[in-house]
């Protein structure tokens, strides 16, 4: 299945109108299935769908390590549009509750306000005690270079992307997708199935960072992330409470630290 397609566009310009051809971004629902059963249905852009659902399910807690998962596929053959996660027995019962959806706080959690959502995340997701320090012109450099990973958005315009990089500020991990949750998950699934999360020192996103990202990057063990927009206040407070570094761009050629200023660093010349 395409992530984009090529579409005639009426374009006008200069008071005239003209005909060209655009890249036009994928938007598919994905069905994720755990034990057969159906879990959640996200609108993503088509591919990388093993990662995909990989990265969804570290994020929400169905999986702690690659060893919980019995099989990861395509339900239906040739069908990417679901896919299914089986676990082992063990695992089965460790997250029962939340499979019955009893105990689990979802992303479209409702009723519950701000401080409430902190305290509950802040219980059940343990601070990430990475002791890792970068150099804050290096990162920024990643956040203003990501466009170079971002193939999908040269040719739409409408794609986010997450980028995982390493202690040596190598890329090792980058996904995009129409949603930016997609992007990180898959960006995450697929360095966790190959079994080099580990690896991850820094997150970099395309978009603003609200506090779901906070919570996959905590899943994930991720110390800091960086982001060309801005976070929302649930965000930082979140990130405060689990120590992950917040900054994104300022003017000026500049960023913003919101929390753990403590993990960037000026190098000396």
């Amino acid at each position: 299945m395409d992530n984009y397609l090529n579409h005639q566009t009426i374009v006008w310009r200069h008071d005239k109108y003209a005909l060209e051809h655009q890249g036009i971004i994928c938007e598919e629902p994905l069905s994720i299935r755990v034990q057969g059963k159906p879990y959640s249905v996200v609108m993503r852009t088509p591919g990388d769908e093993h990662a995909h659902v990989a990265g969804f399910c570290l994020g929400e807690g169905i999986i702690d390590e690659p060893e919980d998962i019995i099989s990861l596929g395509f339900c239906d053959g040739d069908d990417t549009n679901v896919v299914t996660i089986t676990l082992t027995p063990q695992r089965q019962k460790i997250i029962s509750k939340q499979l019955d959806r009893r105990e689990y706080i979802s992303q479209t959690s409702c009723g519950i306000c701000g401080k409430q959502l902190v305290e509950e995340l802040r219980q059940i997701l343990l601070p990430v005690e990475k002791k890792i320090a970068i150099d804050v012109k290096k990162g920024f450099y990643c956040i203003e270079n990501l466009n170079k990973y971002q193939p999908l958005r040269s040719k739409t315009r409408a794609a986010h992307a997450a980028a995982l990089f390493d202690m040596e500020y190598n890329m090792i991990s980058v996904a995009e997708d129409v949603g930016r949750h997609n992007a990180l998950d898959k960006a995450i699934g697929r360095l966790f199935l190959d079994r080099k999360l580990k690896k991850a020192a820094f997150l970099v996103l395309s978009s603003r960072i609200s506090y779901e990202l906070v919570q996959k990057a905590a899943r994930a063990r991720i110390a800091i992330i960086f982001a060309m927009s801005r976070p929302t206040a649930l965000a930082v407070s979140l990130a405060s409470a689990l120590n992950i570094t917040l900054a994104s761009l300022a003017p000026e050629k500049g960023l913003f630290i919101y929390c753990g200023a403590k993990r960037l660093f000026i190098e000396s010349n």
